[in-house]
């Protein structure tokens, strides 16, 4: 049996058809779901930690599940691809155990909007030692504070990874009845998803924001379209997730930079990237490369690399060393994707649970086997307005979304969607009673109930206990920092993370006493990669 390629509804109910049909349960249910978490250090009094990342949790540049992101006060803990949810969520709490009894009187910042902030000389960029890789990431993130700002780069966020088992490729191929080669279709069926999660995106924000209110210190005197819910808080009534909206920073690095990425095919996405790591930019040229001795950006390029260009969704490949994500997907094609607009849930310790991970496995399942034509400019347009408005309005009752350049209520189309979902749950459930139709079931009442959505739980439980964002986000840091203390221990892991944590700081100390070439030559050999 073949894939049909007749438009409509009824192709996505034949794949699925044809799915349950051709595939058994280990592919069906061998995709590989990691993590990524940031979450702040802060201090006792709830301002952005001054110290350096303590030597405990190891290098921030070799460690491969504790580092830094933006700045020297941002954890990052990532998470080993895993078959299982469990597993995935096992390994975040070990990781988050390891790091709370080695905070000393620090905690860590629970949701994806920071702590005070007293503009961008309290905000120290993330240091990763001597070595030309380590000075590489400092100076990249040098140049993101000159180029957007240091606050906007202190957002937290979780990003969902996730690929699909390997085996199911070659059995889609077969009944698409596609001669291509292997990695050529895969790549091409991942940015298939790649659309449609931009397409369906805002339902992320709509289920799972959790940043609807904001400390006034982030956004300082800038012009805004929010309300004062206190004299030191901001927010929107009906935001879901101001992480996404017009202060955060999706599309507002797109605006500045004047590019868009291409994701109607790999070859057009490596190229508009290529295009603008390699094309200068005036306005980035007049902030100076090296200035009075110094590195100010590793370049004045539209771009520095890839990873300026900011999406909420992105096509990976794994690197093997110091190498370009282009010349990696060029070479090696789409390994898996990672959906970046998931915020950290404060009402859960770990930032996310395993419902919202059953949920976005079947998104994904779902966005891959619904039909993506390609994108037009017009639909850009549309997806990012549905996206930024989602974020300031998605909760309002008459909040309407754009759909080929008709309005449709938000409920409407995401109640659509989420009944198309469930078939896709009932094949990987293997019937309509398991742990995919149960997440379902769940967010599928956030539609009935928008109250019960993290953003609303969030505004109200501020509004019942009369604080404003910072001590509500304080007060909740404070309960999982404890939450995290009284967990029984658990030797083994510990053993493993302080082992982890050795390594890593002796392969940045043998990395640091290689011999190293001057830092603009480093450079210009791994900028100079096809």
């Amino acid at each position: 049996m073949r894939f049909s390629h007749s438009g409509g509804d009824s192709l996505l109910e034949r794949r699925i058809r044809q799915c349950e049909e051709a595939l058994d349960r280990e592919v069906l249910q061998g995709g590989r779901t990691g993590i990524e978490k940031e979450s702040l250090r802060v201090s006792p009094a709830g301002t952005l930690a001054e110290t350096p990342h303590p030597r405990a949790f190891g290098s921030a540049l070799t460690h491969p599940h504790l580092t830094t992101d933006y700045s020297e006060a941002m954890l990052e803990f990532i998470t080993d691809p895993h078959a299982s949810v469990t597993a995935v969520l096992d390994q975040l709490q070990a990781l988050h155990r390891f790091v709370h009894a080695r905070l000393e009187d620090e905690m860590l910042w629970c949701t994806s909007m920071p702590c005070v902030l007293h503009g961008d000389d309290s905000i120290p960029i993330a240091r990763y030692g001597e070595s030309n890789p380590g000075m590489m990431k400092t100076v990249y993130r040098r140049g993101l504070g000159h180029r957007y700002g240091r606050p906007m780069q202190v957002i937290s966020g979780v990003h969902f990874n996730f690929s699909f088992a390997p085996e199911l490729w070659p059995a889609l191929r077969a009944l698409e009845g596609s001669d291509e080669p292997l990695q050529a279709y895969r790549s091409r069926r991942y940015m298939d998803l790649t659309r449609n999660l931009q397409r369906y995106g805002w339902l992320v924000p709509y289920l799972f924001g959790a940043s609807p209110a904001v400390c006034k210190s982030f956004v300082g005197p800038v012009l805004h379209r929010l309300q004062e819910f206190n004299e030191n808080t901001l927010y929107d009534p009906w935001a879901t997730s101001l992480r996404l909206g017009d202060i955060g920073y999706t599309n507002k690095r797109e605006h500045e930079v004047g590019i868009r990425a291409d994701y109607n095919s790999l070859e057009g996405y490596i190229e508009t990237l290529s295009c603008a790591i390699s094309t200068p930019s005036p306005e980035w040229e007049r902030i100076g490369v090296v200035v009075n001795g110094r590195w100010e950006q590793l370049n004045a390029n539209i771009l520095q690399i890839e990873n300026e260009y900011y999406t909420t969704v992105r096509p990976k490949q794994p690197l093997q060393g110091l190498e370009k994500p282009v010349r990696a997907l060029r070479l090696r094609g789409v390994d898996y994707v990672e959906l970046r607009s998931v915020d950290v849930n404060a009402f859960d310790p770990l930032g996310i649970n395993e419902t919202q991970l059953r949920f976005l496995q079947a998104f994904m399942w779902y966005g891959l086997l619904k039909d993506s034509p390609p994108i037009t400019d017009a639909e850009h347009a549309e997806n990012d307005r549905n996206l930024i408005e989602t974020a300031h309005h998605g909760r309002h009752p008459e909040f309407r979304l754009l759909r080929s350049g008709k309005e449709v209520p938000l409920r409407v189309w995401a109640a659509e969607i989420l009944d198309e979902m469930q078939a896709v749950c009932a094949l990987l459930d293997g019937g309509s009673d398991g742990p995919w139709c149960q997440a379902l079931a769940e967010q599928r009442a956030l539609l009935a109930t928008p109250e019960a959505t993290p953003s609303a739980r969030m505004l109200e439980r501020m509004h019942a206990d009369g604080m404003g964002f910072f001590h509500f986000a304080q007060a909740r840091s404070r309960e999982h920092h404890e939450y995290f203390c009284n967990l029984p221990p658990d030797s083994e892991s510990e053993a493993i993370l302080e082992a982890e944590a050795r390594a890593s700081l002796e392969a940045q100390a043998r990395l640091e006493a290689e011999p190293q070439r001057p830092f603009g030559e480093f450079l210009q050999g791994y900028f100079a990669q096809e």
